[in-house]
């Protein structure tokens, strides 16, 4: 599928490494306003780009590319977007709107009621522009993170 500059596609094992940088650089390029150094050095934690393997292993996850290169992703399941993140030199772009879509898409598949996202506190605006609600605070619960992260509920 492509937009405009960007294709999108199925991830695939060999973009476990730019997944995993690109989760790296949006962190630390978009949300350091929001979040204390120490939470964003530590916000990784043990991930290591072999923790992203396996999430593209399960066969729901999208990338973005521009150029052939990979700068943006979106993983989805029933009823929850798990994770979106664009590289700060595409944030603005439309970009993350478009893997939103895609993302809301794939957590629809198989699920009938809202579908729920953990949104970093930077990126709240970002989704409620796009219609979802905030629900209350709390603190991120996917994967192998560090230090905790406060973080907003919020559905569709």
């Amino acid at each position: 599928m492509t937009d405009g500059n960007f294709s999108f596609r199925a991830a695939c094992p060999g973009d476990a490494e730019a997944v995993f940088n690109i989760t790296k650089a949006s962190i630390s390029g978009l949300a350091g306003s929001s979040y204390s150094r120490d939470q964003i050095e530590n916000w990784m934690g043990e991930r290591t780009p072999a923790f992203y393997e396996g999430l593209i292993a399960s066969g729901r996850m999208t990338v973005c590319l521009r150029d052939d290169a990979v700068v943006g992703f979106v993983d989805a399941e029933p009823g929850e977007i798990t994770r979106l993140f664009v590289l700060p030199d595409a944030a603005g772009l439309g970009l993350g709107r478009r893997l939103l879509e895609i993302g809301v898409e794939q957590a629809r598949l198989g699920h009938s009621g809202p579908v729920r996202l953990e949104a970093t506190i930077n990126a709240e605006a970002f989704y409620r522009k796009h219609g979802f609600r905030s629900l209350r605070r709390g603190y991120f619960s996917h994967g192998l993170g560090g230090e905790p992260i406060e973080i907003v509920h919020m559905e569709l």
